[in-house]
């Protein structure tokens, strides 16, 4: 999406589709708006950031914008947070930067103390070491909604956030920057270990999961397409936040070099450093009638629909991804864990379903 009156196309489309939520991203455009007249458009779409970057906002402005979406919605709306890094929080947004754990803790507990005053029409008394809430006059009082509950999902890469997630979240971001193995083996054990630590039962807190997915109408363009999508996955590889995963499978000194030239900008060199292991690990690859039965063999891990991202002047053309929607598969009862994202604030020259963000890290 360039602008922001393609969305209620987009949006109608996508629901047409079968598609059933739609995420926006906090990347070069803001999160909520698009959301607005989606919500405006639809009737059946859930609506989620994923992710908006928290620490921008006080909690009491995301409490405000996540109610009236919410009641704007009749319900749809998902709240995506996450921290970002440390650069993009002090030199883009210009807010201090601390640990983000406990931070990005008392930032949900507020946003849920600060709904439930309105809800429930109690005095906010909301002092943490981060955030104070205390003042809540009936005049700045929106009231309550039919449908209070707003989910409220945490975007994670490193254990300590995927702790958390299980603690207090709805739900959990994965990063698209991602492997199965490195669910299995980090994601996983540390968001339950958070849950149990709360009390909690893990299937409370869904994953919400983005596939790097390259695809085409012919073996050609698939393969022009995986070609085009080093690039992108070795943009994340370079930033220090998501070594870790490359950490896990031995690419370590792959992310370190990628680091070194980023920082020489010396951008276009860096997609030949990944490996053809590397791209199968991070990336479903296929035709279009190839899709769904590759999607489906990394279930519960990722969504079963992929999102077509190719810069056009006309994007609202679902007419391929609604068909791989629409292709019959197992009956399945659609749950916030299977969203598939079907739209960003910018894409890309290629037929390659990434993340609900474009190019940028978003957790």
């Amino acid at each position: 999406m360039e602008r922001l009156d393609e969305v209620p196309a987009l949006a109608r489309q996508a629901e047409d589709a079968g598609i059933t939520a739609l995420w926006t991203s906090e990347a070069s455009h803001d999160p909520f708006l698009p959301l607005v007249l989606a919500a405006e458009h639809t009737r059946r779409l859930e609506l989620g950031t994923s992710i908006a970057v928290a620490f921008p906002r006080s909690p009491m402005v995301t409490a405000y914008l996540a109610w009236d979406l919410a009641a704007l919605s009749e319900g749809r709306f998902l709240l995506g947070l996450g921290t970002q890094v440390r650069a993009h929080n002090e030199r883009r947004f210009s807010v201090p930067w601390g640990p983000p754990v406990p931070r990005l803790r008392e930032y949900v507990l507020a946003l849920r103390a600060i709904w439930t005053a309105w809800q429930e029409g109690t005095p906010l008394r909301f002092e943490g070491q981060h955030y104070r809430h205390t003042l809540m006059t009936p005049f700045f009082d929106p009231g309550p909604l039919p449908h209070p509950h707003i989910p409220v999902q945490l975007a994670a890469v490193n254990p300590a956030l995927c702790r958390l997630a299980g603690e207090v979240a709805d739900g959990l971001h994965v990063h698209p920057f991602h492997t199965v193995s490195y669910i299995r083996e980090v994601i996983l054990p540390a968001l339950r270990e958070g849950a149990r630590r709360a009390g909690r039962d893990p299937a409370e807190v869904p994953l919400v999961t983005s596939a790097f997915v390259v695809t085409g109408e012919t073996p050609a363009a698939v393969a022009a397409a995986r070609d085009a999508v080093r690039g992108e996955l070795a943009f994340y590889a370079s930033t220090r936040a998501y070594r870790p995963v490359l950490t896990l499978h031995g690419w370590e000194e792959v992310g370190q070099h990628l680091g070194r030239l980023a920082a020489a900008g010396r951008w276009a060199e860096m997609g030949r450093l990944l490996t053809d292991e590397m791209l199968e690990a991070f990336v479903v690859v296929g035709s279009y009638d190839e899709l769904p039965g590759r999607l489906r063999a990394r279930r519960p891990l990722i969504p079963s629909v992929p999102r077509e991202r190719r810069r056009s002047r006309r994007p609202h053309r679902l007419r391929r991804p609604r068909q791989v929607a629409r292709r019959p598969a197992r009956p399945r009862r659609p749950t916030s864990s299977s969203r598939a994202p079907i739209a960003a604030p910018r894409t890309t020259s290629r037929a390659a379903a990434g993340p609900a963000a474009p190019c940028r890290p978003s957790c």
